[in-house]
């Protein structure tokens, strides 16, 4: 498999710069090593894709390693179901930690010790304020905070305490391990933040045997530090996080990694809060966290987009030091592009409208050429069957057609792709009007598709012939919300507000060619002029799906016009 390095920012990028200079000056001793922290409390999205390639992709470039750590400090929200999913989806996007799979849990007894250390040195002390007081007397942004009274408890009171916690002798909530830094400070996570709370819950690894959990501030810092992390790379709403991960590194004089911050992904009818997210599954707006509706990795592969694809679309991005929201239509420029070059071509007809071929032989089948993929000679080509009966789209015809309209309808001539010329020269229809069968005729000296008089038509349409297609159901997506940012609400409205109703069409009696019968679940092809589609998990023997990944229509170009 490809490795993330592909979407590594360009030269530009700062992070790139700062490692370059920093192996310039012997930093580290010569090493890059970065780590990916996933908290396993649900589906990775796209905006993890970015933070895994930058991680693997720097690692790789520049010779180095890269971690994958579970960040699993919390274990009333994380699952075991969540930390293989991730497993799997950071393997899926290429990336390779190779024996490096770790756990903060992994590091409770040493993280544990250093807190011990903390009160001992008179920096750390319990505090039995609940989690309302503590916000009542941290202060704002213009107003220093108020000390808790029980600041200044003794360092031996304070070790009693704390092993009393240790050992489960107090409810939950009830008491908290804060660190004793600066409560006027005009950063507010240096008021004596939490470092420990009660939580009596069984852990997904360490089952019962805490009933204390560091909090993920005083936790990330001394796991990249155990791990020796040379650059720990975070999203930037851990900047104003990165004095007090400093601090409790200098108090504890252990090995201090480099922390550098970045833009966070977001895109336009999108939202990739992961309590969002949750709520879409749990209340069942979805089907489920691989719903391919949703932002998730998962998602987007059972959609059918290629970790190639999102690859390519991370490095488009670039990295910058500023969030901004970039267009979902360039993600789908990515996954198009992507796909144009790999994707199979075939031909189906997703809204079925007969077509018989009067003058056409009965029970005479002829096998057309067609091509595979145009982008890549090597695929080579494969017989499609030709028969007097055919499929083709009910919008490829029009008994009245309007201005412009070149498909077929009455009297007129089009080409049938790979096929002949046909006119069509009589509609049926049914009780309420509606056309249910057209009647042609073709002319046997355009087969392939041209006239040897030269006569040119305006229009080619695809087909398949009746006798031989297979059947599918076809899932068509759109935007999951009608808004471009849905994370913009009115007062009193809801996110789930937003969401658009006619973001998944179900279609039945799709007719495909039959070389689509055992298509693979996870396998991409072209339905020609319908778009890209991915067979979906949910395809059996004798029972074919298919979810369109994305249409053909390519809109990017509009996109880079006008941010030129």
């Amino acid at each position: 498999m490809e490795t993330p390095n592909e979407a590594v920012p360009a030269p530009s990028s700062f992070l790139r710069d700062t490692m370059i200079e920093d192996l310039k000056s012997n930093k580290y001793g010569g090493r890059v090593h970065t780590r990916f922290p996933p908290e396993p409390n649900g589906y990775l999205h796209i905006g993890h894709a970015k933070s895994i390639s930058i991680n693997f992709g720097l690692a790789k470039e520049f010779g180095g390693k890269c971690n994958l750590r579970f960040d699993d400090t919390n274990p009333s929200r994380e699952e075991t179901e969540y930390v293989e999913s991730i497993i799997r989806d950071v393997h899926w996007l290429g990336g390779d930690w190779e024996e490096r799979l770790f756990y903060a849990s992994d590091y409770f007894p040493q993280i544990h010790a250093w807190a011990v250390q903390l009160i001992k040195a008179g920096k750390a002390y319990v505090c039995d304020l609940s989690a309302e007081e503590v916000r009542q007397t941290r202060g704002t942004l213009t107003e220093a905070g108020r000390e808790s009274p029980y600041r200044n408890r003794s360092v031996e009171e304070n070790l009693d305490l704390f092993e009393s916690m240790r050992k489960g002798e107090f409810p939950d909530g009830a008491r908290t391990l804060r660190a004793k830094i600066d409560m006027a400070s005009p950063n507010l996570n240096m008021r004596d933040p939490v470092m420990y709370r009660i939580l009596h819950a069984e852990h997904h690894r360490t089952g019962k045997q805490w009933c204390i959990y560091p909090m993920y501030d005083f936790a990330h810092g001394q796991c990249d530090s155990i791990e020796h992390i040379t650059h720990s790379i975070c999203t930037l709403e851990f900047e104003d996080h990165r004095p007090l991960y400093d601090w409790y590194i200098e108090q504890l004089g252990i090995y201090h990694p480099q922390q550098i911050e970045f833009d966070r992904l977001n895109i336009t009818y999108t939202v990739l809060s992961k309590r969002k997210l949750l709520t879409l599954v749990k209340d069942k707006f979805v089907r489920g966290w691989d719903d391919p509706r949703m932002p998730t990795i998962s998602g987007m592969r059972r959609r059918g987009y290629t970790p190639e694809a999102l690859r390519s679309f991370c490095g488009r991005i670039g990295i910058s030091k500023t969030n901004g929201t970039t267009e979902l239509s360039l993600l789908e420029h990515s996954v198009r592009e992507d796909l144009n070059r790999r994707a199979l071509r075939v031909m189906g007809v997703l809204r079925p409208l007969k077509v018989v071929i009067e003058n056409y032989p009965e029970g005479q089948v002829e096998q057309m050429e067609a091509v595979n993929n145009p982008e890549d000679p090597s695929a080579g080509t494969r017989a499609v069957p030709f028969s007097r009966e055919l499929y083709i789209e009910q919008e490829d015809f029009r008994e009245n057609p309007p201005r412009q309209y070149y498909r077929l309808s009455p009297g007129h001539e089009v080409r049938l792709r790979y096929g002949y010329f046909i006119t069509c020269t009589g509609v049926v229809k049914d009780a309420q009007g509606q056309p249910i069968e057209l009647r042609c005729t073709y002319d046997p000296a355009t087969r392939g598709g041209n006239a040897p008089d030269g006569r040119k038509v305006k229009s080619t349409i695809h087909w398949v012939s009746a006798a031989h297609a297979v059947e599918a159901e076809a899932r068509l997506y759109e935007t999951l919300f009608t808004k471009e940012n849905p994370n913009d609400l009115e007062e009193g409205q809801q996110f789930t507000d937003l969401l658009n109703p006619n973001s998944l069409e179900v279609v039945e009696g799709c007719k495909l060619e039959p070389s689509l019968a055992n298509a693979l679940p996870g396998v991409s092809y072209q339905f020609e002029r319908l778009g890209y589609f991915c067979a979906d998990p949910d395809t059996k023997p004798g029972h074919l799906v298919f979810n369109r990944t994305v249409a053909l229509r390519d809109t990017w170009a509009k996109i880079e016009k006008k941010t030129a």
